[in-house]
C-alpha cells in the first residue's frame, strides 16, 4: 500500500516555539474541570447566556446551520453576540481565550449580505489554486469582521459517487485536484501566519474517505481497502498538514463499519504518527452519539481513539447534553478510563493552536472599518471571477456567445430568477433559504439583463409565450438546494417541469441554450442532444454576473470537469481510470471559444 509521507514540520506547532512552550506552561496550571472544559464545543443555540462560558470554562462555542444571533442575522448583530461569548471566557480563572467556530464552506454563508461564493464544485472547475486563495482570503477576512476565527473548511472529500448528498463540497473526484485546491483553501484561511489580525484557523474535514461510501449514502460506510484509502482519500490531508492546518474534523462515517470517531488506528496511528499532523481533531456534530453502546462509552472510546474536541449541540434537559458529557468524562479521567496524558495532549494541542493565533489580542469589540468590507465590492469582485471560471462549456453549436444586439433573448426556468437556488445548501440555513434572504447578490436573471447590451430580455419561469422577436431561449434548470444527506439522491435525472420548459422553447423554433444550476452532474443526455448550447454553472453563489460575463463573450469559458459526467444512472458511480469507462463527457472536459 502506498505510504502518507511525514509532513514538514510546521512553525506554529514546533514543540520548541513559543506557542508550544506556552501551552505545556499553562496544563501545568490547569484543574481537571478546566482541561475538561477545553474539550467542550457547545452550539450557541442550547447556550441561555454567555455566563456559561465562564461557568463551565468552555473552550468553544459555534452556530451550526441555522443558529443565528437572536437579534439578527446582520454582521453587526453576529459580531456583538460572538464577542460576548468571548467576553465571558476572559472571565474564567486562566483566561484562556476562547475560539468561536463556523461552516463559512462557500464565503461566510451564515451571515446576511456577505459574499456567497460558488461552492467548491465549481471551483474545482475552475481549476486556478490562487484564485481559491484569494477567495479563502476573502472569506477569512469577513469572518474576522465578525470575531469569527474558526472556519470549519474546507471539505477535501474526494466525490466518488453523485449520488452523495455532499458532492458539491468537494472539489472533484482525483485525489490530486482535491489535494492542490484543498492546500491552497488553508492558505487563504491562515495566510502567512496564524497569529495575523485576520488569520482564521482552517478545519480540513471529514477524515477520512466520507466521499467514498457504498452508494453515496452520507455518514455512510466506506468499503474498499486501505491501499485505495491511502492512494485516493488520503492525499488531500497530507498536502493540507504541509499547508499548516490547524485543525481537523472526524467524518461521521465509517471504515468497513467502524466508525470514524473511535478508530484510533486511524486518528492516531496514522493521522498523528504516521502523518505528523500536529493540530487538534474535532467532532462533528453530536458524532460521537453514532458509536455503540452508551454515552458514557462514546466519550471514552473517542477520546481515547484520539479526539480533541467534541462538538456539543445539546442542551441541558435533552439527552446525552453538554452537561452529561462534562460529568461523564470528568468520572471517566478520574476512574482511569481516561489516562490523563491523553486529557494533557488533546488540550496541549488545543492551546497551542489558541496562543499560535494570539487570540487574547484580537478585538471583541466590533469595528465598523472591518464589518463595512463584509459584502464589498473588491470582495464581489473575487466571487464574480471564481464564477466565470468555474464555468464549463459542455456544447455549442455556433449559439454562444450571445450577440449584444438583435432579437429578444428569451430566459426561461425558475432557477434563473432564484438567488437561493444559485447559492445552494450551507446558506444562511443549513439546507438553503428562499431569495430574499440573501442580501446583495444578482441573479443570472439580472445579469442577462445587464448584459445584453441593447437587445431586449424577456423572462419566462416555466418557458411559455415567447414574445415574436424572441431568437434564443437561455434555459436555467438545476436542483433545488440540500445539504449533507438531505441531498443524497438514487435518481439524478433533470425534474419535470424543467424538462418541460426545454421543450417548450423547442417547440417554439428558438436555439435554446441550457444553464445547469446543480450541485453535481445529472441525468441529461436526451436534454444535450436538443439543445444547442450547454454550460455546468455549478452552485455559483450570489454574483450571476459571472455567467453572463461567459454568456456574451465578455470573457470566454476556461472552466474543465472536476468530476466525469455519466449518460445514465446505471454508469454511477462513475470516475476516470474505471475499467469501461464511457461518460458523457469525461473528467477535465470543457470547451471554449473559437
Amino acid at each position: 500500500m502506498p505510504a502518507i509521507l511525514l509532513a514538514a514540520p510546521y512553525g506554529f506547532m514546533d514543540p520548541n516555539g513559543a506557542a508550544a512552550r506556552k501551552a505545556e506552561a499553562m496544563v501545568g496550571r490547569m484543574t481537571l474541570q478546566e482541561k475538561v472544559g477545553q474539550m467542550m464545543q457547545v452550539d450557541s443555540s442550547v447556550l441561555g447566556t454567555p455566563s456559561e462560558v465562564t461557568a463551565f470554562g468552555l473552550g468553544s462555542v459555534l452556530s451550526g446551520g441555522g443558529s443565528n444571533p437572536k437579534a439578527g442575522n446582520s454582521p453587526e448583530a453576529w459580531a456583538k453576540s460572538v464577542g460576548a461569548f468571548r467576553w465571558a471566557a476572559r472571565k474564567t480563572r486562566l483566561g484562556i481565550p476562547l475560539i468561536y467556530g463556523i461552516d463559512a464552506v462557500h464565503g461566510h454563508n451564515n451571515v446576511e449580505g456577505a459574499v456567497i461564493f460558488p461552492h467548491n464544485i465549481g471551483l474545482g472547475a475552475a481549476r486556478n489554486a490562487g484564485l481559491v486563495e484569494r477567495a479563502a482570503r476573502v472569506t477569512a477576512e469577513e469572518m474576522a469582521a465578525t470575531g469569527i476565527y474558526w472556519d470549519f473548511a474546507p471539505c477535501i472529500a474526494v466525490a466518488r459517487d453523485e449520488r452523495w448528498g455532499r458532492t458539491y463540497e468537494s472539489f472533484g473526484e482525483t485525489p490530486e485536484l482535491v489535494a492542490e485546491l484543498g492546500a491552497a483553501y488553508v492558505r487563504g484561511l491562515q495566510q502567512a501566519r496564524l497569529s495575523e489580525p485576520a488569520s482564521v484557523l482552517a478545519c480540513a474535514k471529514h477524515f477520512v474517505a466520507d466521499g467514498g461510501t457504498w452508494k453515496g449514502k452520507d455518514q455512510g460506510d466506506a468499503r474498499i481497502g486501505e491501499e485505495e484509502l491511502r492512494r485516493i482519500h488520503l492525499p488531500g490531508y497530507a498536502a493540507a498538514i504541509e499547508a499548516g492546518v490547524g485543525s481537523i474534523m472526524v467524518s461521521y462515517s465509517s471504515w468497513n463499519r467502524v466508525k470514524m470517531h473511535g478508530n484510533r488506528y486511524l486518528l492516531t496511528d496514522v493521522l498523528k504518527g504516521e502523518m505528523g499532523f500536529r493540530g487538534f481533531l474535532v467532532s462533528d456534530w453530536a458524532a460521537i452519539d453514532q458509536l455503540r453502546g452508551s454515552y458514557r462509552n462514546d466519550i471514552r472510546q473517542s477520546i481515547n481513539a484520539g479526539l480533541d474536541m467534541v462538538m456539543l449541540p445539546v442542551g441541558p434537559g435533552a439527552k446525552d447534553n453538554f452537561e452529561d458529557f462534562r460529568k461523564h468524562l470528568l468520572s471517566l479521567v478520574k476512574n482511569g478510563d481516561i489516562p490523563m496524558s491523553r486529557m494533557d495532549d488533546a488540550v496541549r494541542r488545543i492551546l497551542t493552536v489558541k496562543f499560535a493565533m494570539k487570540l487574547s489580542d484580537r478585538p471583541v469589540a466590533p469595528s465598523p472599518p472591518a464589518l463595512r468590507k463584509i459584502g464589498s465590492a473588491a470582495h464581489r469582485a473575487v466571487a464574480r471571477q471564481c464564477v466565470r471560471e468555474s464555468l464549463v462549456l459542455l456544447k455549442n453549436e455556433g449559439v454562444l456567445p450571445l450577440r449584444k444586439e438583435g432579437g429578444t433573448i428569451v430566459v426561461a426556468g425558475r432557477a434563473a430568477n432564484d438567488l437561493g437556488a444559485q447559492c445552494g445548501g450551507w446558506t444562511i440555513d443549513w439546507q438553503g433559504t428562499r431569495a430574499e434572504r440573501i442580501k446583495g447578490g444578482t441573479t443570472i436573471l439580472d445579469a442577462i439583463r445587464r448584459g445584453a447590451g441593447a437587445r431586449a430580455v424577456a423572462y419566462s419561469p416555466v418557458g411559455k409565450n415567447p414574445p415574436p422577436d424572441a431568437e434564443v431561449a437561455v434555459v436555467v434548470v438545476g436542483e433545488k438546494p440540500y445539504a449533507e444527506f438531505m441531498g443524497d439522491r438514487g435518481n439524478l435525472r433533470l425534474n419535470r417541469v424543467d424538462r418541460i420548459t426545454i421543450d417548450r422553447c423547442l417547440k417554439a423554433g428558438l436555439p435554446v441554450v441550457l444553464v445547469i444550476v446543480s450541485g453535481r452532474p445529472l441525468i441529461m443526455a436526451e436534454e444535450f442532444a436538443k439543445c444547442d448550447a450547454a454550460l455546468a454553472a455549478w452552485l455559483p453563489g450570489s454574483e450571476g454576473g459571472g455567467v453572463a460575463d461567459v454568456l456574451f463573450g465578455d470573457f470566454a469559458p476556461t472552466g474543465r470537469l472536476p468530476v466525469s459526467w455519466p449518460r445514465s444512472m446505471r454508469q454511477i458511480p462513475l470516475n476516470a481510470g474505471d475499467a469501461n469507462y464511457r461518460p458523457l463527457f469525461p473528467c477535465g472536459y470543457g470547451l471554449g471559444y473559437r
